[in-house]
């Protein structure tokens, strides 16, 4: 089967509109569904347990963003998480400072046996979620992507999923191959909850491209680093940069987006 390029993500993505289920932090929900309509899914923000797991079986893709954490939350979660993998919908992981607090943490090892398809992380949290000995500070990574590459080619092959590790350089792998992307822009960091929004980003390309979640990922990452860096180009600061940037990944076509980018084959054993 050929895989698609980002490019063709993006198309698959703006062709079929998909609808994301975000469960999602309160700081986020606006601006994750602001991001998703530019790009061109459509957003649904649902956390009540009664009705999480019917929604999510219609859904083109879930979401699932630990930041403002609670018991009730957790457990929609789970129940979310449980559909997803009942109903074949792919599901994308957000482990929000999973090394932070217990509750974060067994929380996200219990949503880990429904198999996400794409887990987006930080370098902190990625190692934290490996069970490497690490504790991140809060959502902020201390350690950078290259530190902790090991430990996401170690997740992705424990539970045969695609780790997106975002940083100053992206690294996206799923046990088998590891890509490295570059672009952003130094403003990105000062407006919060961009990676939340780019988790449910990455997940409405894998749901427009089901059968290729990591070359889906692939196009998520390449099509928001660009957007970042040429709305960084026309910004003073966070405010206008925000706005710049749901301009951008609106504006922003298939033909703009770069070919894939070169892969490193791991070794296996």
């Amino acid at each position: 089967m050929t895989l698609p390029s980002p490019r063709e993500t993006l198309l698959a993505l703006r062709d079929q509109t998909p609808l994301v289920h975000c469960i999602t932090n309160y700081v986020a929900m606006n601006s994750t569904a602001n991001l998703l309509l530019a790009a061109g899914a459509s957003p649904a923000m649902l956390h009540a347990q009664e009705e999480v797991a019917e929604f999510t079986a219609i859904a083109g893709a879930l979401s699932i963003n630990i930041g403002t954490l609670s018991t009730p939350w957790a457990e929609a979660m789970q129940l979310a998480a449980q559909s997803a993998q009942a109903h074949a919908v792919p599901w994308v992981l957000d482990p929000v400072a999973v090394g932070a607090t217990r509750l974060r943490q067994q929380t996200c090892l219990s949503l880990l046996a429904y198999q996400p398809s794409v887990i987006r992380a930080n370098a902190s949290e990625i190692m934290a979620l490996s069970g490497l000995a690490h504790q991140g500070r809060g959502v902020d990574a201390t350690v950078s992507t290259d530190d902790a590459i090991q430990a996401a080619i170690t997740l992705a092959r424990r539970y045969h999923c695609v780790v997106a590790m975002t940083g100053a350089t992206d690294i996206v792998t799923d046990g088998q191959s590891l890509y490295r992307l570059t672009g952003g822009h130094p403003l990105m960091p000062r407006v919060t909850t961009l990676g939340c929004g780019l988790s449910a980003l990455v997940a409405g390309f894998v749901a427009a491209n089901r059968h290729a979640p990591l070359t889906a990922t692939l196009g998520a990452l390449t099509y928001f680093n660009l957007a970042g860096s040429r709305a960084g180009q026309q910004a003073e600061g966070p405010g206008s940069f925000y706005v710049a940037l749901l301009d951008t990944l609106y504006s922003l076509t298939a033909d703009d987006l770069p070919a894939l980018p070169h892969s490193e084959t791991l070794h296996v054993g």
